[in-house]
């Protein structure tokens, strides 16, 4: 009995760290399995937009000001963009924090080529106080993101998009249509060990919009903690 109690304890406290309890600490969360490349039905069922759809542009607050970006963020400011790489994701989320290295790396190497990225936090503050603007600001320059990362205060842009998890992506190709979306997933298959990703989703979508042409894996399910949305 006693054995049982601890395990089903050891459960419920991995699970903790994407659902209620507020850590920065990966090795708290339990490791994912996989990436898949498909959505479940419960999964897809919550996207806003879908493969083709135009994406609604927004103006948010920018965080990382500090590192000379714009106090408040557009798709329109980046004339010269050939399209985005667009991340749902936070300051709390262990998923988040494990993947924010390889984010600041697809910036460096694709903002040159005409896909910059924009990180967008869309989480409640109230439930996370470690998610508010202030935390960012401090997140944005502990790291150095060379990216805007903005506030998503009204948690419209998240639900227009169909985010649900941290981190979510949406890659978005710019053409006489507007932003259109190309790819909506995950970010690679490994989210612990960078270096055991053999199936680099965005790298390989993005590539494939630099050459013109058509986007292989469109869809790929987003793992991660959910986004908390406000009560």
């Amino acid at each position: 009995m006693r054995n049982s109690i601890l395990i089903l304890g050891a459960a419920l406290f991995m699970f903790a760290a994407c659902t209620n309890a507020p850590s920065t600490n990966v090795e708290q969360a339990e490791k994912p399995q996989a990436t898949q490349t498909s959505l479940d039905k419960k999964e897809e069922a919550a996207q806003g937009y879908d493969i083709g759809s135009k994406a609604i542009d927004f103006s948010l607050k920018n965080a990382n000001k500090a590192e000379g970006q714009a106090e408040v963020t557009s798709l329109k400011d980046f004339e010269e963009a050939k399209g985005f790489i667009i991340i749902f994701t936070c300051n709390h989320c262990p998923y988040s924090v494990a993947y924010e290295d390889r984010i600041i790396d697809l910036d460096k190497k694709y903002a040159p080529l005409g896909y910059p990225v924009i990180a967008i936090n869309p989480n409640d503050p109230i439930q996370y106080p470690t998610d508010d603007f202030d935390a960012m600001t401090v997140r944005a320059k502990e790291k150095g993101f060379t990216f805007p990362y903005i506030f998503d205060e009204t948690q419209e842009i998240a639900k227009a998009y169909g985010a649900t998890r941290t981190p979510h992506v949406f890659i978005l190709e710019k053409n006489e249509a507007g932003n259109i979306v190309q790819f909506i997933g995950a970010i690679d298959n490994s989210t612990y060990e960078p270096e055991d990703a053999d199936e680099k989703h965005v790298e390989e979508a993005v590539d494939a919009l630099l050459k013109g042409d058509d986007v292989k894996v469109k869809k790929v399910k987003a793992i991660g903690c959910s986004i908390k949305w406000r009560a």
